[in-house]
């Protein structure tokens, strides 16, 4: 396979992830503002939000303040932001074209029936019935896309790659909800707000409530959802999973094999995953959990880069 296939397979895979979960975050914040008793509440929470959405430098590069109405449509169908939801959908559209020919026609018929809706989604008034459609929309589509790969695609090479960037992508979303959760935790320590709040958030930012609540009930202790989130090998968002399904896709593309080109990445990953084992979440501190998800932030980092290096992938323009 050639390189610019693998790399607009990769790139696709997690412009689509991207855009997915900073959908599902920006809709639990929408539904908390609803819940709020007064204006002070509705608008708590916005800065997180922004770094959350990787966005918060490059926002206040254009605007003075923060301001909500302005923050959720520069999020969501802003083309200045390269992490809007609608700009991670073109470029998922755009790297799926270049690749049509390996890639299930019902795949692109989803992305491109999105594609041509979003006119339509620019054109409505910035309602919050309307901001919520739209991130229904996006959520929904990205599931499909997801069924479509799964239900459809052959376990090859194309396959692989797309997982690859799906689940390196969801690690690092993973970890940076928990960072920015433990960092407002210790901010609001001295004034004595209600920390369940925050861990709830966080549960519901990686659609992880329903799960936790099955495995801890009917508790919400920072360290059992930190475990959960970081180190449960059987939940689909939690980072151990992300990161043994990256292992396992890298494996699957070399058969098994390490080779001397591939060596380097492998170590990488195996390095990872014993810091995963060897960390004890429930005898850390926040300073200390927020140290290791940063540490983790940038593996992931250095795993995107010399996952691109090892097969000669191109770093779009694009991308962020």
């Amino acid at each position: 396979m050639l390189s610019r296939v693998a790399d607009s397979l990769y790139w696709m895979s997690r412009n689509i992830e991207r855009a997915e979960n900073n959908a599902r975050v920006l809709s639990v914040q929408l539904i908390h503002m609803l819940e709020a008793t007064n204006k002070e509440s509705a608008d708590r929470d916005w800065e997180e939000i922004l770094e959350v959405c990787a966005s918060s430098e490059d926002y206040y590069e254009l605007y003075d303040r923060l301001d909500r109405e302005t923050l959720i449509q520069y999020l969501t169908i802003s083309p200045l932001n390269v992490n809007s939801l609608m700009n991670s959908m073109i470029y998922a559209r755009e790297n799926a074209r270049a690749t049509r020919d390996i890639l299930p026609e019902e795949l692109w018929e989803v992305l491109n029936e999105f594609h041509l809706s979003q006119k339509d989604w620019q054109e409505l008034p910035n309602t919050r019935q309307h901001t919520q459609d739209y991130l229904k929309k996006v959520i929904t589509t990205s599931m499909t896309l997801q069924g479509v790969i799964e239900s459809s695609m052959t376990r090859g090479t194309p396959y692989t790659f797309i997982k690859v960037g799906k689940w390196l992508e969801r690690a690092e979303k993973t970890a940076r909800i928990l960072n920015v959760t433990c960092e407002k935790n210790i901010k609001e320590t001295s004034v004595g707000t209600n920390h369940y709040y925050y861990w709830l958030t966080a549960l519901q930012f990686l659609n992880g409530y329903d799960a936790y609540i099955k495995e801890h009930p009917p508790t919400m202790k920072s360290k059992h959802v930190l475990s959960f989130l970081i180190k449960e090998e059987t939940f689909p968002r939690s980072i151990r999973y992300c990161m043994n399904h990256v292992m396992e896709a890298v494996y699957n593309v070399e058969g098994g094999k390490i080779s001397h080109y591939s060596e380097d990445l492998f170590q990488m990953l195996e390095v990872i995953r014993n810091e995963i084992d060897e960390t004890d979440i429930e005898e850390m501190d926040m300073e200390q959990l927020m140290s290791f998800l940063d540490h983790f932030q940038d593996r992931c980092m250095t795993v995107s880069r010399m996952f691109s290096e090892t097969y000669y992938l191109i770093e779009p323009v694009h991308a962020k």
